[in-house]
């Protein structure tokens, strides 16, 4: 079953010159201020972001390597106490009731390809950064959508309190011009980056030295290089690592420290950059390095601080997801398993993405099995 939702964004909005409202600087994104100059059209949707409370979904946006792990993790999770919000396992799933919106955003994916290493093209960077307006407008919306099996059935999209940008590559372009539009328009919604929250989490823990482990084209995107920058901790340091692939995760990690040893430095903490992976592995060949097996090992363990610890943006972004909900009342408080809606964004006959709602079946068949 697919149902179609088409971005309400006119050729009219795109161009409109008045702006409402705040001033903002000349290298905002020329598709911000068309949106928040639209008042009564899609500036007028983005003003009523996070302003209706409980009844709104979580939307889970980005590429499909990330958001469906995300996803899942979100739909099982049971690591608290729903009653009381203790770190105690309850039988009961921490989000439940919940509906999680999952958009895939295959019409632009991969975002490498926005990337163009050794050169400065704006325009390409742009391309991405509207995808994120886009993609958090789709969330946004509350569109009625028709069914292709039912042609005759309209059916509400229901519209997101919180927008999760699962890429961290949408953390340096894409997620400020969100935040930016938001405040153009007085919209309350709520929206996550975990390149922010996972810095800021090493940060906090007092880590100073600091590792990524990412693939190439994030490594090349500098897009965890500039959030890094901004924080402006002069005391601490970042490493953006992409080691040499190999057959499991366990070697991988071993091709990262060797990379790592020629900053002459200890590591604080190795963020890993990949919904995919799975802890528990290179937690295990973390515990063979302590017991310095090898020369090698034990050059490793000096290397790695007293206080080593891996941080990956799953938990993280459960964390502060459920942190959010709970503070500021947002759970739907309904009994009910949480819901998985999935989305597709594709091109439309005119060019411009449409968001797309498919089947959990299309969304197995097509993407689940590409999966590392």
């Amino acid at each position: 079953m697919r149902r179609i939702v088409i971005l309400g964004i006119t050729a009219l909005a795109l161009f409109a010159s008045c702006k409402r409202g705040t001033e903002v600087s000349e290298s905002e994104l020329p598709l911000v201020l068309s949106i928040a100059s639209d008042s009564t059209g899609t500036g007028g949707l983005v003003a009523q972001a996070g302003k209706f409370g409980p009844d709104g979904s979580i939307a889970i946006v980005g590429e499909s390597k990330d958001v469906l792990p995300l996803a899942r993790r979100f739909q099982t999770i049971d690591a608290v106490d729903n009653i009381d919000g203790r770190a105690l396992r309850d039988s009961l799933p921490d989000f439940a009731g919940e509906r999680f919106d999952v958009i895939l955003d295959a019409f632009n994916e991969p975002y490498g390809h926005f990337i163009v290493e050794g050169n400065d093209v704006p325009e390409r960077t742009d391309s991405l950064r509207e995808a994120a307006v886009r993609n958090a407008i789709f969330a946004w919306d509350s569109t009625c959508v028709r069914s292709t099996a039912t042609p005759d059935a309209l059916l509400p999209k229901m519209r997101s309190k919180i927008v999760i940008f699962a890429s961290s590559m949408q953390a340096e372009f894409g997620y400020r011009d969100v935040d930016a539009l938001l405040k153009l328009c007085g919209g309350k919604g709520i929206l996550l980056s975990p390149v922010d929250i996972l810095l800021e989490q090493a940060y906090a823990s007092g880590a100073r030295d600091i590792a990524v482990w990412t693939d190439r084209a994030t490594r090349r995107s500098g897009a965890w290089q500039s959030v890094f920058a901004r924080k402006a901790w002069a005391d601490a340091r970042l490493s953006v690592i992409t080691p040499e692939q190999a057959l499991d995760i366990r070697t991988e990690f071993r091709n990262l420290l060797r990379q790592y040893q020629t900053s002459g430095r200890k590591m604080d903490v190795l963020i890993v950059d990949n919904y995919a992976f799975d802890l528990a592995y290179l937690e295990s060949e973390l515990a063979l390095i302590r017991r310095e097996g090898t020369e090698e090992d034990s050059a490793f363990d000096n290397m790695l601080s007293g206080n080593f610890r891996f941080l990956e943006p799953q938990q993280v972004l459960i964390s502060a997801t459920y942190g959010l909900l709970r503070s500021q009342r947002l759970f739907t408080h309904r009994i009910a398993r949480p819901s998985l809606h999935y989305f597709e964004t594709e091109e439309s006959e005119l060019g411009y993405p449409v968001l797309v709602e498919v089947a959990a079946s299309y969304v197995q068949d097509t993407y689940v099995q590409n999966f590392r």
